[in-house]
């Protein structure tokens, strides 16, 4: 059902990339577009490691902030990294020719601040929300020692934006399970 959603605590930078591979392992042979959002350091770059890496990728995966899309071929599959920081207008999407990106098949387009895109980025399938976990739940963990023995921990909360989501969504929650 489209609004389905998990949460899930990742308590350290290996825990949101293991977090991604099994995002790509719901994917499968699919295509899908993915919404990141969070503030600066929330750890969208981390679970968009995770994610290439899930699929194959060997070596760095790099924010391409700068560069606006990193495109990774892994296996003679597509996948699209974006970062949307800098754009001031979303129409410069045009500019890039992403129509081109979205209308290979089974390809996997990431977007980190997707919302500096609106109108003109694909609509989500899924949409990832990372959040601070520790300082998000600071009264709740005030005295708990978990919270300084892992002061990186993220939450995210995935939520089904598409039939196609629902389905990545009820796979993640299978391997969740395992």
């Amino acid at each position: 059902m489209i609004g389905q959603q998990l949460e899930h605590i990742m308590l350290n930078e290996q825990a949101t990339i293991a977090f991604g591979r099994c995002i790509s392992n719901a994917i499968a042979e699919d295509a899908a577009t993915l919404y990141l959002c969070g503030d600066l350091g929330a750890g969208k770059t981390t679970l968009c490691r995770g994610i290439v890496q899930g699929f194959g990728h060997i070596g760095a995966v790099k924010s391409p902030t700068y560069t606006l899309v990193e495109p990774y071929t892994i296996a003679g599959r597509s996948i699209y990294h974006f970062d949307l920081y800098r754009l001031t207008d979303a129409q410069e999407l045009e500019f890039l020719g992403v129509d081109d990106y979205f209308s290979q098949p089974a390809a996997v387009c990431l977007f980190e601040w997707p919302e500096r895109g609106e109108g003109v980025a694909p609509e989500p399938d899924l949409t990832l929300s990372l959040s601070d976990y520790f300082s998000e739940n600071q009264n709740d963990n005030a005295g708990d020692d978990v919270s300084y023995a892992f002061p990186d921990g993220r939450k995210i909360v995935c939520q089904a934006d598409s039939p196609r989501g629902t389905t990545i969504l009820k796979k993640l929650k299978v391997q969740m399970c395992q």
